[in-house]
């Protein structure tokens, strides 16, 4: 029997398309600096994944005198230098299961907490045409980890989002994808995800496939199933899948 693709596959981005979180972390320890203070890697850690104007709220309260905004943008610029002078840092697998997303005509969307315009650089750098829509973070009244980016996505492509396989690398992410109804599928880059709200851990996407994605979605269906069965409540237990981290 064939397994069916998903309605729609939703990507995060940093740390799960582009390698860009070591970025971020140094252009906040600078940011940090320049007031005097210090932002350690770990400090740094703590925001990954989260919403760019929350994050700025935390700076704030760690003594970074600037509007939020400022730093928002302020940070993104500064990203956006790196981009452009050291060139985009794509995690393994995700170009190419992305262009066979595409060659399958399975629908995908960026859901992403950077703003439009450093999503639009990236998208760019792509090759080909690879995504229907984005969902940027300044576009949204909820980041993650509220559901609302990936049950956006869904809306504007017009699927089911019970029907969709949602990538990412943070346990931010995790949550807001698990929140959503999707499958919730971590690719873990720099944040240890075991313990998360994932369905399934995989610990790259290099030689991964549609089909791949799709039978995570039977599987899950499965599993629902037979909880359901046994209990009457659907289990929603992660675990690793295939090449899961250890």
């Amino acid at each position: 029997m064939t397994t069916r693709l998903p309605a729609a596959v939703l990507w995060d981005m940093d740390g799960t398309i582009v390698d860009t979180e070591p970025y971020w972390m140094a252009a906040e320890i600078r940011l940090f600096a320049s007031f005097g203070l210090e932002w350690t890697h770990e400090d740094a850690e703590q925001v990954v994944g989260m919403g760019l104007w929350e994050s700025a709220e935390l700076f704030r309260r760690h003594g970074v005198d600037l509007e939020p905004d400022e730093i928002v943008y302020g940070l993104t610029e500064q990203v956006r230098e790196q981009l452009r002078t050291d060139g985009v840092p794509w995690r393994p697998g995700a170009r190419e299961l992305l262009q066979e997303l595409r060659e399958a005509s399975v629908p995908t969307a960026l859901v992403t907490m950077s703003v439009r315009s450093m999503a639009e650089d990236v998208v760019r750098a792509i090759p080909f045409e690879a995504f229907d829509v984005i969902v940027a973070g300044d576009e949204v009244s909820e980041p993650k980890p509220h559901p609302e980016p990936y049950l956006l996505a869904a809306q504007r492509l017009g699927v089911d989002i019970a029907d969709c396989v949602a990538i990412e690398d943070s346990p931010t992410g995790i949550t807001s994808a698990h929140a959503s109804g999707a499958v919730a599928l971590g690719i873990p880059n720099l944040l240890d995800l075991r313990g998360t709200a994932h369905h399934h851990l995989w610990d790259t996407l290099a030689g991964r496939t549609p089909v791949d994605l799709g039978e995570l979605l039977v599987e899950l269906r499965a599993e629902r199933s037979d909880a359901h069965d046994h209990d009457g409540t659907a289990d929603d237990r992660g675990h690793d899948d295939g090449k899961a981290s250890a």
